[in-house]
């Protein structure tokens, strides 16, 4: 291992034993060569595997970190180690940048649960009714929309609108827990994230058996009911946050399982239960997948002129009402 890799290993030696790090020391070498080569960076989802988010990654957050530190990234290439929709919005907010995606197959059962006629639909139903989008959707479904928002934002975003009534799309839990949140009727489509709907209360209810005294913070794609029984819901920058601020003596993550890896090397005073779902299409982003990419210069994502346009203003009108985690 050389030098280099061995300086980054207390980065993830919490979760990645050192004979699998030393494995990597060649991939983790290569990339941060090629970043300067290519002047590129890398934005990376919480979701992450340690040693991308840990020993890579230049930037990493939520969707919405991710989404407004685009507007500023000072690189020719971007690499967005997270699924498609991300990289798609990373291009609608540098379209004079080329964006690189490690895996082209990392999609997201969300996104793939609409199609830009459903709007259109949604639309004739509803005559008038804006259209609120999750982030987690195709360019083209936002092209559709009147403004896009995150999980972290989504009701700042709906409040901002002023009118008691919104098409919130596509994932079902998430706008039954704005609707909660805000008093406006949420008229949705039956999309869910795969990860945060196999979440029950049942499982809440055994952690806490199991943990006595667990704090439990859980993200707002879950259930109602889900929620109802954690202690906090929020994005999962909303999560850091709330250990940031109330450092609890012991937590539970209630959503995709890297985000406590990554998470916990930040707070080792903090005990972190690690309830585990997997998101598949998160997963297919790897050292080796990265290397690749900044090699071969491959797995570009383009957007055409006429939909980033259009899904641009979207997303554009969502980073216009004012930060919010």
């Amino acid at each position: 291992m050389t030098s280099i890799a061995a300086d980054l290993y207390p980065r993830v030696s919490h979760v990645v034993p050192l004979a699998e790090w030393t494995t990597m020391g060649d991939d983790v070498e290569a990339i941060l060569r090629l970043k300067a080569e290519r002047n590129a960076v890398i934005l990376a989802h919480n979701y992450m595997r340690p040693e991308i988010f840990h020993g890579v990654a230049d930037i990493v957050g939520d969707s919405l970190a991710l989404a407004r530190k685009a507007v500023d990234v000072d690189a020719d290439v971007i690499v967005l180690a997270g699924v498609h929709f991300m990289a798609e919005t990373a291009k609608l907010l540098n379209p004079s940048k080329t964006v690189l995606i490690p895996d082209l197959r990392s999609g997201c059962s969300l996104a793939e649960s609409i199609t830009p006629a459903d709007v259109r639909a949604l639309r004739a139903a509803h005559p008038g009714v804006p259209v609120v989008t999750y982030v987690n959707t195709s360019a083209a479904v936002k092209a559709e929309s009147d403004i896009c928002c995150t999980s972290g934002n989504a009701v700042k975003v709906i409040e901002s609108l002023g009118v008691p009534k919104v098409i919130m799309i596509p994932d079902r839990f998430l706008a039954a827990n704005v609707a909660r949140q805000t008093g406006v009727e949420v008229i949705t489509h039956p999309g869910a994230c795969e990860v945060h709907e196999r979440f029950t209360p049942l499982d809440i209810a055994q952690i806490r058996t199991d943990y006595p005294g667990v704090t439990v913070l859980a993200h707002p794609e879950c259930p109602p009911e889900v929620v109802d029984a954690a202690d906090y819901a929020g994005s999962t920058a909303q999560m850091v946050d709330y250990v940031d601020a109330k450092a609890p003596t012991q937590v539970a993550l209630i959503t995709e399982c890297s985000m406590s890896d990554n998470v916990a090397q930040l707070y080792p005073e903090v005990d972190f239960v690690r309830p585990c779902n997997l998101c598949p299409h998160m997963k297919r982003n790897t050292l080796g997948s990265i290397r690749h990419a900044l090699e071969t210069m491959t797995n570009e994502v383009t957007v055409p002129a006429d939909v980033a346009e259009a899904a641009r203003r979207s997303v554009e009108r969502m980073l216009a009402i004012g930060a919010a985690k």
